[in-house]
């Protein structure tokens, strides 16, 4: 190459890494449904990465975060480059009316196939499961979905209703679309007198106070009253667990769309990864540890769920669940 060129290439490469340093720069707006503590950790490790990111973010259930948003978009002034919310239900509804950003770049090659969207518009940080809890009181020690449904279990049972709680409507969803219980199974939790009322909290202490014996419910919550001392137990049923994933995605509205991205591979690196397991969730990373307590990766057994059919049944299962257990 000649001195030219060579002072050419410099001068290229100078350029180059003027222009992905302040790539990660600005501001960077994140909604997100985060528990506070959660979203505090996740933003001050960001910037321990990328410190020239003033990074403003808001807090609420998802729920209430996509009211927000709604509002937002109906007005014309979506504000938040980036979402960070329990489940990839919802962000096939984003996707579907145009509203994320495709990043087909993200670094997702060790992660395995399904947790992202294949078009690269939200992407999955964590497993967040629901499977059976019990009371290590209780004479029976499930090991199955069908174990809930037993004469053993007859008025024991309690459960988040799909009605208040989004990760019950995915978890209502994913057992109904898989063959060996479909929609019978949750007929026959109302025949055995489950009681399907409220979200995961109450579940949890109905089970924990002995109020009921056994019980649907996310993973952590039980894992962590256990390490407290708490008489419960989690259980992966041997048919699989329910699971939602905690998607991020960049909104097409995006005003720092670099920035946005920068987010996101801090989310789906190791280090982000690490993160969310040292917060006491699964991480979606293969090769990061669960946290103490927590089944092996190998045993997460998950059954499939095809969130854009989720989508499209969403009302329709709500109805028929309300039906079925009369509410």
């Amino acid at each position: 190459m000649t001195r030219f060129g060579t002072t050419i290439g410099l001068v290229l490469a100078g350029l180059l890494a003027f222009s992905a340093a302040h790539a990660t720069s600005g501001k960077l707006v994140i909604y997100t449904s985060q528990p506070n503590k959660d979203a505090q950790q996740t933003v001050d490790a960001f910037n321990k990465v990328h410190p020239d990111v003033e990074v403003e973010w808001i807090r609420d259930g998802t729920t209430k975060v996509m009211a927000k948003l709604r509002a937002e978009m109906a007005a014309g002034t979506p504000n938040p480059d980036v979402l960070l919310i329990a489940d990839a239900v919802t962000m096939e509804g984003l996707k579907r009316d145009g509203h994320l950003m495709a990043y087909p770049d993200a670094p997702v090659g060790a992660y395995p196939a399904g947790l992202h969207d294949s078009a690269g518009h939200y992407f999955g940080t964590k497993l967040i499961t629901t499977g059976i809890v019990y009371n290590t009181n209780a004479p029976m020690k499930p090991t199955s979905w069908q174990d809930l449904v037993t004469p053993e279990a007859r008025g024991l049972v309690a459960m988040p209703s799909p009605l208040y709680s989004g990760a019950a409507l995915i978890h209502l969803a994913t057992l109904t679309s898989a063959p060996e219980l479909g929609w019978q199974y949750y007929e026959d939790l109302a025949a055995n007198e489950a009681r399907a009322k409220g979200g995961n909290g109450g579940t949890l202490k109905a089970v924990a106070g002995g109020e009921k014996l056994y019980g649907m419910v996310i993973d952590f919550l039980p894992i962590r009253s256990k390490a407290k001392g708490s008489p419960v137990e989690f259980v992966v049923p041997e048919e699989g667990l329910s699971a939602i994933s905690e998607p991020v995605a960049i909104l097409s509205t995006a005003k720092n769309p670099q920035a946005a991205r920068a987010f996101v591979d801090f989310l789906l690196s190791k280090e982000g990864q690490e993160l969310a397991a040292s917060q006491g969730y699964m991480p979606a990373h293969p090769d990061v540890a669960p946290p103490a307590g927590f089944p092996s990766s190998e045993s997460m057994k998950i059954i499939p769920l095809d969130a854009e059919m989720a989508l499209a049944n969403a009302e329709q299962n709500k109805k028929m669940f309300a039906e079925v257990f009369g509410e």
